[in-house]
């Protein structure tokens, strides 16, 4: 029996309406949420994530500001802009696209950011609440994969994760965040033995190590929920995920496809930190 597919674009247009509906009733109060997005050089994937959080900030009636900066632009200018975002009453939340041109260092303009206004998450404070289970703003991708379970009926609580990736955008941060939710987690990567193995006996799969078509359907309980992270453009120019998802489809309890999974999540858990940030600042809850 074929899995079911767990439409992302659905899910974070439900919780758009959610949070359009929370801006409304703080514009009544005088109150509008709002994101600064920097971007450095010409990257033409980076422009068009950048125009995609433009387009979500105007349809859900926040404030925004897109400040496009020279590929030549110097790590004391960039670090002086965000500076004056900081203390810009307007803006709650600043995102700097990566990746930075590869004269300029990413960590310390993350570090520059003020922690209540990193959505993005990468914050060292930020990281470190979550961390210990603090309160503090989530990076966007993994609460997005947590929301993805939790609004199909999978929550995490007693489960056995497995993630495959330790990155410190999504792997870290979501073993972390299923370890909250009470799952029980392994995580994986390239030094691993017996990866396929170790998958197989996840209740909740997650692949986010940039690999196309990595697992198969061997690597697969059946039944399991299957959370793909991934995005690999092949060289006929489709996308794929991590997953082999044809190959896993009828083995697979749940999955998220490549289009349409947890892509879709990602900015919609942005704009929530921004909500989020701006609701602090005005020492709402």
């Amino acid at each position: 029996m074929s899995a079911h597919v767990i439409d992302g674009k659905k899910i974070s247009d439900t919780i758009r309406e959610e949070i359009k509906a929370e801006v409304e009733s703080l514009l009544e109060r005088g109150i509008r949420p709002g994101l600064a997005v920097v971007l450095v050089g010409e990257d033409p994937a980076s422009q068009v994530y950048v125009r995609n959080k433009a387009k979500a900030c105007e349809d859900l009636g926040f404030y925004s500001e897109v400040h496009r900066l020279s590929a030549e632009t110097t790590q004391a200018e960039l670090l002086a802009l965000i500076d004056r975002l900081n203390e810009q009453a307007s803006i709650h939340g600043i995102l700097v696209q990566l990746p930075l041109p590869k004269h300029l260092e990413e960590k310390p303009v993350i570090d520059a950011i003020s922690v209540e206004k990193d959505v993005d998450g990468f914050h060292p404070i930020n990281v470190g609440n979550l961390m210990i289970g603090d309160d503090s703003l989530l990076p966007c991708t993994p609460a997005g994969c947590i929301e993805l379970l939790k609004r199909t009926g999978n929550a995490p609580a007693g489960k056995h994760a497995v993630v495959i990736g330790r990155s410190n955008i999504v792997g870290k941060p979501v073993s972390l965040l299923l370890l909250r939710e009470n799952a029980t987690v392994t995580v994986c990567h390239s030094r691993t033995p017996n990866l396929a193995e170790v998958a197989r006996g996840a209740d909740i799969l997650v692949a986010a190590v940039g690999v196309p078509k990595l697992v198969k359907r061997d690597w697969v309980k059946p039944g399991a929920v299957v959370i793909d992270v991934g995005i690999n453009r092949l060289p006929d120019g489709k996308l794929c995920g991590d997953v082999d998802y044809e190959d896993v489809l009828d083995t697979a309890g749940w999955i998220t496809p490549v289009p349409r999974g947890v892509g879709p999540m990602t900015i919609t858990m942005l704009m929530s930190n921004t909500l989020k940030a701006a609701k602090k600042t005005h020492g709402l809850s």
